[in-house]
């Protein structure tokens, strides 16, 4: 091919030539055993967590979004969800967890095992279930070249008074299980 040929196609190198494209030299998606600090501190806010559980009857991927979510440490993650919740059922065949969570303008994605603290929150008038989540693996997600500019957020849609004291209590029991 001439020189002057604009459809010539050029050899890049994925390591040499990738990152530069994208603005920076770490390329690799960040993969850690443990929370960061930063996660910690997320997790103990209010936030949107995206679950995925495998389906006891389908065995296919199950999603569900959860926001009674608290991290105990950088290994131990505690989530409440209505006992009747599909998310219960599945974990009693099959711990595997992935939590995913978009915050500190990235994606990330949890990987862990689930067991059943309690079947039943003691205190609270909902019948919910806690389940705590061992972190095996925390990975950084999302797509080259891009940064989270908003984190998502959410709205309650009944009482708000009532709405904090039912997250206060659960928060709590979470926490002090």
């Amino acid at each position: 091919m001439g020189k002057n040929n604009i459809f010539a196609i050029q050899k890049i190198s994925y390591d040499k030539d990738i990152p530069s494209i994208f603005g920076g030299e770490n390329m690799a998606n960040v993969v850690e055993p443990t929370l960061t600090e930063d996660l910690v501190q997320t997790l103990r806010k209010e936030c949107i967590v995206m679950i995925a559980t495998t389906d006891f009857e389908k065995q296919v991927p199950n999603v569900s979004a959860i926001s009674w979510v608290y991290a105990v440490s950088e290994t131990s993650i505690r989530f409440a969800v209505d006992q009747r919740s599909r998310i219960v059922e599945n974990i009693r065949h099959n711990t595997g967890v992935v939590l995913t969570i978009m915050a500190n303008e990235s994606v990330f994605s949890i990987s862990g095992a689930g067991e059943i603290l309690t079947d039943r929150m003691e205190g609270i008038s909902l019948k919910l279930t806690v389940i705590e989540v061992k972190v095996q693996e925390v990975r950084d997600v999302m797509f080259y070249g891009a940064k989270l500019a908003i984190e998502p957020t959410y709205e309650k849609t009944y009482d708000l008074r009532a709405a904090k004291k039912l997250d206060n209590e659960v928060l709590v029991g979470i926490r002090e299980l």
